[in-house]
């Protein structure tokens, strides 16, 4: 035996590609010990679920171990029979994936997949039904009775997430492997999650290995942290040290990519790493991270730098006491706005909006009594947890689903139609989205070029050389090269393709265009060039947004208004600022309570019970059976109206008096 839970020494693997060996890990080392969470973070394609996937041996085809070993309490796992290997996924390491979707089968009901883990374990089936059913509570889903009955494709990507969490937590386990676990969470579920994580980890003593790009997420989870490149550990050490006082110039270059507490998008643009990965990392002579970083001189391009140690850290950098003097690499100045034009009439006018399904001879509001407006130029986000209507005001607006008879939406002072079918050409293309996930919004079997030239020879009418010369535009505005306009969607990064749906969306020259967590799959790098060119177009355009958004520092960064739901109701809305800062509503506070900083504090404000379901909503205030500020009957019986509390246009849906309401405290704040 050993102390370590999970050893890995001199890893190295590669994949067959066009019949030779491309290195995807290179001497990888790193130990996790009994209890303690270990994260491990980088861009997309820098190794880290290839590393997870060689621990359980799941590599894909073509993949393979060409050296090194893997020590699963001090068995080597490589070693194992086909038996042994069996009982090590089934009873020591569990594993949860990015992509929920693919972990799940979706010919089993979600129910029937997470009882099989408690059968597997002895339990009787009477018994394992009864613990999945508790399990789906643990993990914050609301009527878990009727989840157990459903396919996953019946299910949103945020519950398909807490039901892979809850078969991974269901019976202890050795080891824990996260990959990307809370991508598809709101910050309570994703809190109660981490903290169910913590819990199981602290009682049986489980090693965590944690991969993700969520930065505060890693600080307040892990012990350790080691960062990857290329391939290469390049930076390792105690988490809060690493991310105080980075000593790779990779790593400033990820924690300079982060939306900081008083940095908007009116202040100054985010940092970014400029390039990209090398595709062959072990063709690279010298250090691998010599064509991206600012500092690198004759010496980081003929000589690999060792991983030098000082203390419990270490770096793979020759001028790692220099690292934190790295230069920005993207300019903070901000473009030079379009002036607005003055105008009386918004964009984007919402009276009385509502939505109500039936289910069965029930009627499911929603959404109820929704009112907004959103003005040339402004960002509106959209926040609140799974079920609070997000989706269903998106799909509203762009014609996907009608509303009911009463509701009024107009687009620049005329009445929109409630289907898409019912639009005219003019009104489709001034209202557009950009998906979360580019890799189902974009065709597969079409190049860069036919995607958004289809799109502006529907949308703008364009053919010929004008079509070509608009496309060129589009693309260098999207900060797309020329050579990928031959490619197709699968040859593409995560940010590449993102990049060619904002450049589809624009080819109409939208008034409007809706933002559906853009950016929440993709790595602080990726994710704040993203951010400054949804900035920059704004500026540069007048566009209008509607960002919905879990991630509330995104949501901080890029909004000038903020919109709060709760169970289809508008809860509170006001400008970004004053609804982060307070007064807020007591929802809001919870929201924000359970966001980590980036030196990993959180206070959480727990909410008590489940969410509601929209079928039987509460009577009265519909969020009193979890608030934690309730003061009595007055909010089980009467709906509060939503008032304005202050000359800003700050509203909030409470009956506490403002000097009674929340307010944001100092170690909440993301620090500056």
């Amino acid at each position: 035996m050993t102390d370590d839970a999970l050893r890995i020494e001199d890893l190295d693997v590669a994949y067959r590609v066009r019949g030779r060996d491309r290195q995807v890990l290179r001497g990888l080392s790193l130990a996790i010990g009994r209890g303690e969470t270990y994260g491990l973070v980088g861009e997309s394609g820098c190794g880290k679920s290839t590393a997870a996937l060689a621990v359980v041996r799941y590599l894909p085809r073509g993949g393979r171990v060409r050296g090194g070993h893997i020590l699963l309490d001090g068995q080597d796992v490589l070693t194992l029979t086909k038996p042994a290997l069996r009982q090590m996924r089934a009873r020591s390491v569990a594993m949860v994936y990015q992509d929920p979707g693919r972990a799940l089968n979706p010919s089993i009901v979600a129910g029937r997949q997470l009882a099989e883990v408690y059968t597997q374990a002895g339990y009787s089936a009477a018994e394992a039904d009864d613990r999945a059913l508790d399990m789906l509570r643990r993990v914050q889903i609301s009527d878990p009775a009727r989840v157990m009955g459903r396919y996953p494709h019946q299910l949103s990507g945020g519950m398909l997430q807490r039901v892979v969490i809850a078969m991974a937590l269901a019976v202890d386990r050795r080891l824990l492997i996260l990959d990307e676990p809370t991508t598809g969470l709101d910050a309570t579920v994703e809190a109660e999650v981490l903290d169910l994580i913590e819990a199981l980890r602290a009682e049986f003593s489980t090693a965590v290995l944690f991969i993700g790009h969520n930065l505060a997420v890693i600080a307040r989870m892990c012990a350790r942290v080691g960062v990857l490149y290329a391939g290469t550990k390049v930076e390792e050490g105690p988490t809060a040290e690493v991310f105080e006082q980075p000593r790779h110039p990779y790593t400033v270059g990820l924690l300079r990519c982060l939306p900081r507490r008083g940095r908007n998008k009116h202040v100054a643009r985010l940092d970014t790493i400029p390039g990209f990965l090398p595709t062959a990392p072990d063709l690279v002579r010298g250090c691998v991270f010599t064509e991206r970083c600012g500092m690198a001189t004759d010496l980081c391009h003929d000589t690999e730098p060792p991983l030098a140690q000082f203390g419990d850290r270490f770096s793979r950098c020759h001028y790692h006491e220099q690292a934190p003097t790295l230069p920005r690499a993207t300019p903070s100045e901000l473009p030079v706005a379009a002036s607005r034009p003055l105008t009386r009439v918004p964009v984007l006018r919402v009276e009385n909006l509502s939505k109500t399904y039936m289910v069965g001879a029930l009627g499911v509001a929603a959404l109820r009594d929704i009112e907004f407006d959103l003005w040339p130029g402004e960002t509106l986000g959209l926040v609140g947890e799974s079920g609070s209507g997000k989706t269903t005001l998106a799909r509203v607006l762009l014609g996907l689903t009608a509303p009911d008879a009463e509701s009024i939406v107009q687009i620049d002072g005329r009445p929109l139609p409630d289907l898409a079918a019912r639009r005219s050409p003019a009104q489709i293309k001034a209202l557009q989205i950009v998906f979360q996930n580019p890799d189902s919004a974009l065709n597969r079997a079409h190049s860069v070029r036919r995607i958004i030239g289809r799109a502006l020879t529907k949308l703008g009418g364009l053919r010929g050389d004008a079509m070509r010369r608009r496309l060129l535009e589009l693309t260098r505005a999207v900060r797309l090269a020329d050579r990928f306009l031959t490619a197709r969607p699968r040859q593409l990064s995560g940010g590449l393709k993102q990049r060619v749906a904002i450049a589809r969306a624009f080819a109409g020259a939208p008034r409007l265009v809706v933002c559906d967590e853009p950016t929440s799959a993709l790595d602080v790098s990726v994710q704040a060039a993203i951010l400054n060119l949804l900035a920059d177009l704004q500026a540069e355009r007048q566009v209008s947004y509607l960002f919905v958004s879990h991630d509330l520092g995104v949501v901080r960064y890029l909004s000038d208004r903020i919109l709060v739901l709760y169970l289809g109701r508008l809860m509170e809305s006001g400008p970004a600022e004053r609804v982060f800062n307070g007064p807020h509503h007591p929802y809001t506070e919870a929201l924000l309570s359970a966001v980590p900083d980036a030196d990993g504090r959180i206070a959480r404000i727990p909410l008590t019970g489940e969410i509601p379901s929209a079928v039987r909503p509460p009577r009265g205030c519909v969020f009193h059976t979890r608030c934690p500020r309730k003061i009595g009957r007055v909010c089980e019986e009467e709906e509060p109206r939503l008032l304005a509390r202050d000359e800003d246009s700050h509203s909030i849906r409470c009956h506490l008096p403002t000097p009674e309401l929340g307010r944001v405290r100092a170690d909440l704040a993301v620090p500056a």
